[in-house]
């Protein structure tokens, strides 16, 4: 009878625990429960301590609400120039409907991922495939805007897509690889025929500011040359101006006759008559003058008596010595050196010799030859 006691209450303490672990549901934070009796719909548990009715209510589903990340290994697509290319994506959504997400779709997380496969294959399918490679966030764009409609009747949220690596074939890849290197040894071309001609340019413009300076420094040394040429010359003029001034003071200080002017015409015949190339030299008139003023000095000078006007005879006047005063050494030599001049100026021009000179040999010999009667 006790034993029989004892094990009832055994089965009843058995049966109130297992009533109360049917009764009692515990639900983790951003989780909601779904609760079915009979198999149909009753209500969703919120996170925390629930009591729903034994052996009558079932929780179906715990649903997570938190934002899920899936990825999706893979897959092979087609572009619209007919390259097979793979591409790998990562989906970001979250459920903001658990009665839809467990009524509505058998498995949100295989439909999310055929469809994401299905609308990433449209969209590559109308793309190259350079843009395909550069237009990343064009896709991504496209794929959620398509997801997040189709998605919603199954109580989700598509937050983002994200394409995580497009792996064309190896062919296209090295043929990508060589265009690139292709490209960057054009632009490296170009940076360096860029750098030569800046560098030209900046010598050119360097070699013009240099010439035009050295114009400008010649142009300015030739000006101050110039200046100082002037300056001296107008010194110069100035010096010999004084020292003409000072010549002409000193004759006239000196009050020279006639006799000295001869004989200065007389010193500069020798030079005038200098060079092989002188053939032909023209004597002024005033030096015809200075010569027989210069005999006229010398007959003065030796006592001979002037020309008389109209004929007359020879006169033999003895010895010339004793009367012309041959012992005289002063008038003897005077004499000498006006016929030497005046021969050496006769071989030099090639003329006959001039009155004066004929005069003084006259003079010399003692002798006086009448002239012919003047017109």
């Amino acid at each position: 009878m006790v034993q029989a006691a004892f094990i009832i209450v055994a089965i009843l303490a058995l049966f109130v625990i297992v009533t109360l672990a049917k009764s009692v549901r515990i639900v983790p934070q951003a989780r909601t429960g779904i609760v079915e009796r009979f198999g149909k719909y009753k209500g969703t548990l919120s996170p925390g301590l629930n009591v729903i009715t034994p052996f009558v209510d079932r929780v179906r589903y715990i649903i997570d609400m938190r934002e899920q990340v899936v990825s999706f290994p893979p897959q092979g697509m087609i572009t619209q120039d007919n390259l097979t290319v793979s591409i790998d994506t990562v989906l970001y959504f979250q459920v903001t409907d658990p009665i839809a997400a467990t009524y509505e779709i058998a498995n949100y997380i295989t439909a999310v991922e055929q469809l994401t496969m299905t609308t990433l294959r449209n969209i590559v399918g109308g793309m190259d495939l350079e843009k395909t490679l550069t237009s990343r966030e064009a896709i991504n764009s496209q794929l959620s805007a398509v997801l997040d409609i189709d998605t919603a009747r199954w109580g989700l949220k598509v937050k983002r897509v994200e394409i995580k690596s497009i792996e064309p074939p190896g062919s296209i890849k090295d043929a990508m690889e060589k265009q690139m290197r292709a490209d960057r040894d054009k632009r490296a071309a170009i940076l360096q025929a860029e750098g030569e001609r800046q560098s030209a340019i900046l010598s050119a413009e360097g070699n013009k500011q240099s010439a035009i300076l050295n114009a400008e420094g010649a142009r300015e040394a030739r000006i101050l040359a110039a200046q100082a040429d002037r300056e001296a010359s107008i010194l110069r003029a100035q010096g010999e101006g004084q020292a003409i001034q000072t010549v002409f003071q000193s004759i006239h200080d000196g009050q020279p006759d006639q006799a000295l002017l001869a004989y200065q015409y007389l010193q500069l015949l020798p030079q005038i008559a200098q060079g092989d190339a002188n053939k032909l030299w023209i004597l002024p008139s005033e030096f015809t003058k200075t010569i027989e003023g210069l005999g006229s000095t010398l007959t003065e000078a030796l006592g001979v008596p002037p020309k008389a006007a109209g004929n007359f005879k020879r006169v033999d006047m003895g010895a010339p010595a004793a009367e012309i005063g041959r012992g005289s050494s002063e008038a003897d030599e005077a004499v000498k050196e006006a016929i030497a001049e005046a021969e050496g100026a006769s071989q030099a021009t090639g003329l006959a010799p001039s009155t004066a000179a004929g005069t003084a040999a006259g003079t010399a010999a003692g002798t006086t030859e009448p002239d012919a009667p003047e017109a």
